[in-house]
Formats: C-alpha cells, structure tokens, sequence
C-alpha cells in the first residue's frame, strides 16, 4: 500500500471511489474518526444439517451482474496432526477431482465454459473453494459445490495423482525458489506446537505414507455441511438463492462433530531462537525476525496491525528510511498474522549483496526501541490507517473479495460481522495501545530469528565409474 499521497485528499478520494462497490453506509457523525465506511449487509441461517449460510445481496443497479459463491471448511494445517501433515492442502486439490454427478476436472470447465472463474486456497485456520459466475448461473455454482461436499470422488487412482501433483508444486515453490525455506524455518523455531509449526504443504513424506483410509478418514472428519459456510454475494434474489440452497445443501448429511483443538503456546517461549539457513538459490541475505504474539480476535492484534503500519511500507515508515534509504537493505516489511491461535509479529528485511546482518539486525532494535520509549505520532496514525482504509476497501470491492472475507471471519472467528467492524477497531487503537504493544511483544526473549544466506550450490555428483566388462579383472 502506499501513502505518499497528502492524508486528506487521499481519504476524500477514498470514500468516493469505494462507493461503486459497496452499498452505502449512514452519513459521519461528528463522533467519527473519518470518512463513513461502506457497510456490507448480509443475513444468515443455518440448515438443519449444520451449514452455516450467509447471502449478501448487491441489487444496486450500477452493481455488476454477477455472483460470487464461497464454501470455507473449518479445516487448516493446524488441525493435522504429526506424521499426517499437508492433508488440508492435499484436499484443496483433490475437491477438483471430481464427485458424483461430475467427471473429474469438469467442475473448471463447466465455470470457465460459463464465463466464470474459480479455486480454492489453504491455510492454517481454514481451506474455502470458490466461484465467481454470471448472475444467472447461481444455480450452477451451488449444484456443483454441493456435489463435491456430499460425494467427493476419493479413490486410489486421484490420490496418487494429486500426492505428484503437490510433490511438484513443492519442488516449485519451496524446493527450487530462492528463500523458500525461509518461512518454513521460522514457523518451525517460533512455535511449540504442532497446529502452527510446520506449513501448509506440509511433508511428502507424510503425504507418501498416508494410505486412502487415513485421507477418507480426515475428508469424513472436516469436510461436511456442519463444519462449512456457504456465503452467497453479488446480484440475486434472497428467496431464490435460499431455494436453491435448500435443494442442493439440504439433502446432505450431518457429519460428526470435529474433535476440539487447543493451542499450547506460551505468549513467551522462554528465550531467543536463532538459525542461519544457507540456500544455494539466493543471491543475496535476508533476516527474517518473529514474534509470538496474540490471536486475532485478542485486541492487541489492531494495536499491532497499526504498528506494522507505522514502522514498515512506504518511503514515509521508519524502517523503510532507517534501512532502505541508507542502503542497509534494498526493502523491508513489517505486521503481524491474523490467525485463529497465537500469530506471529514478523519483520523481514532484504539485504544487498554484501550486507551486514548485524548491522540491520541492530538498526531494526533501534526502531523498536524508538517506539518502546517514545511512542508513535498522531500524523503516523493518521496515514497507517488511511493506508488500511484503502487497502480493506478494495479487498471488498468485489463480490468475490466480499464472499471470501465474510466466510473467512465466519468460520475462524465466528464473527461475519468483522468485516464491517475491523477498520473501527483500528480506529479504536491509541498511540499509548502501540506503544505498549511494542513493548510487550517485541522484545528479544520473545524472538525467533532465521538468517538466509547465500551458499555455493552443491557440487555435482561424480560419474560413474564404468562397469567392468565380462570377465575383466579389476585394477588392470
């Protein structure tokens, strides 16, 4: 996000250009701390077998016609368990393999066919699949949604070839990319316990040994209508879409209640952790520092979200001038996770080349410290939160972006209604809120940090020595 725009023509832009998208919300009062945010209007119900429904409909006639479908199961890596890890993510592509009444891959071309789009994503805390369609193919989007809830197609032959089709998105994207093991290193120092300590890839070792009852049986656990939410939004009719609903979700089962999780975390780990992790893919260092923090629903998290703002972004942040204008690093960021359980406050720094660890490392300190003893200004306030205002205000614009956000908080926080609540918290946060914040997390008992380095790639391995032909004698 940037802010180098002056803050009151940026915030008077802002609530004009947000208006196109979202439906309007009551004018300021005198009391408000900006301009009036848009609001997004949504009902919800549950079916009897436990889904959770919420339709958001934008019938406005400047609205596009268009309709976004979002299911988001209750299910991250954080539910999996050691020696079964990546089951999550491993779904999150056998869902396109097909189900009863449709063939494998056929659900991408019947959206596509349809001038749609669609995909799924994991994380820690949750894994969604979703549509975006014409507003006449709602009943589409909810037929095929509902077919793959109620009779994925898991069989040995989709198994085995999704278990390929993720060991070759972990050679892309962890195994041959520069840094790609940082992130994984860092969860794994800062964290305990296992629900946030390894990634969402997971092992292929573990991938490699589950068998199809162990995949059938974590599907059977998480993937049912009682631990989903199916959010509507875009151009409908309220009564339409409930009958479709009802048609398509209505006749599935109830599953299980999932097993309770708990998160173990200290909020101090007890002591520093550092690693330097070499990597023959990247050409030049980077630091990488975490701190346990809160879980997103803890109000810290604003306070800290609003640190992050302040001290990393644009040329106008404190990091950006004490490490990028000064050529310690080429870039640097800064904000915490918002996660279910305890988050991780990160800053990350780019190094040139030949840059100094210790010298970034200490500036970093310094800028902490700074804040520690002599708090924030109202001026950085005042731009960090315009820069949220633009920033959540355009992740909302879309019906699909306004699917997505509302099944997300639904299901990690059980709270829909954040989305129209999160800039108000941040509103909320004081400069003394910050302050205390940094000096409560962001201390060095508190820190993981994981140095990458450049390394020589590794030497190739020697050829062969030829085979002996028949009847040679060896050494002759």
């Amino acid at each position: 996000m940037t802010h180098l725009r002056p803050v009151r023509p940026l915030l008077a832009a802002l609530a004009s250009a947000a208006a196109f998208a979202l439906p309007p919300a009551a004018p300021a009062t005198a009391k408000s701390a900006g301009p009036a945010t848009p609001k997004i209007t949504f009902t919800q119900y549950k079916l009897p077998n436990g889904l959770r429904v919420i339709l958001a409909p934008d019938n406005r006639r400047e609205a596009p016609p268009v309709i976004a479908v979002n299911v988001t199961y209750d299910v991250g890596s954080r539910n999996e368990v050691v020696g079964r890890s990546g089951f999550a993510h491993l779904f999150e592509h056998m869902m396109f393999q097909g189900s009863e009444n449709v063939a494998k891959t056929e659900h991408i071309r019947l959206v596509q066919s349809n001038g749609g789009s669609m995909n799924g994503t994991t994380s820690q805390d949750r894994t969604n699949f979703f549509e975006t369609l014409p507003a006449n193919q709602l009943p589409l989007a909810l037929f095929l949604e509902a077919d793959r809830m109620r009779a994925l197609d898991i069989s040995k032959e989709n198994l085995d070839n999704q278990r390929q089709v993720v060991e070759e998105e972990k050679r892309q994207s962890y195994d041959n990319r520069p840094y790609g093991h940082t992130y994984e290193a860092m969860l794994d120092l800062a964290y305990t316990g296992f629900a946030y300590k390894h990634t969402t890839i997971g092992s292929m070792a573990d991938l490699d040994a589950a068998t199809l009852d162990d995949v059938r049986g974590f599907h059977k656990t998480y993937y049912e209508p009682n631990n989903a939410v199916l959010t509507v939004t875009g151009r409908f009719d309220t009564a339409d879409a409930k009958a479709l609903i009802e048609k398509h979700f209505g006749p599935i089962a109830r599953g299980a209640t999932p097993p309770p999780q708990t998160f173990n975390e200290p909020a101090v780990p007890g002591g520093e952790r550092r690693k330097t992790l070499p990597d023959a893919l990247a050409r030049h260092p980077q630091y990488m520092a975490g701190y346990v923090t809160v879980p997103g629903t803890d109000p810290d998290f604003f306070a800290l979200t609003m640190l992050g703002d302040i001290i990393s972004g644009d040329a106008t942040t404190r990091l950006y001038k004490a490490l990028v204008e000064t050529e310690i690093a080429t870039g640097v960021s800064a904000g915490p996770d918002e996660n279910r359980g305890p988050g991780l406050f990160i800053i990350s720094a780019d190094l040139p080349p030949d840059g100094d660890i210790a010298k970034a490392e200490s500036t970093i300190e310094g800028v902490i410290k700074g804040v520690q003893d002599g708090g924030v200004t109202p001026d950085e306030m005042t731009i960090a939160l315009a820069g949220e205002r633009i920033s959540r205000l355009r992740g909302l614009q879309s019906a699909l972006g306004r699917a997505n956000q509302v099944g997300l908080y639904a299901t990690v926080f059980n709270d829909p209604g954040r989305v129209n609540t999160y800039l108000a918290s941040l509103q909320a946060v004081t400069a003394a809120d910050i302050q205390r914040v940094a000096k409560k997390y962001l201390v060095t008992a508190n820190r993981s940090v994981v140095i990458t380095q450049p390394a020589p790639a590794p030497a190739p391995a020697a050829p062969a020595a030829p085979a002996a032909a028949p009847g040679a004698v060896k050494g002759q």
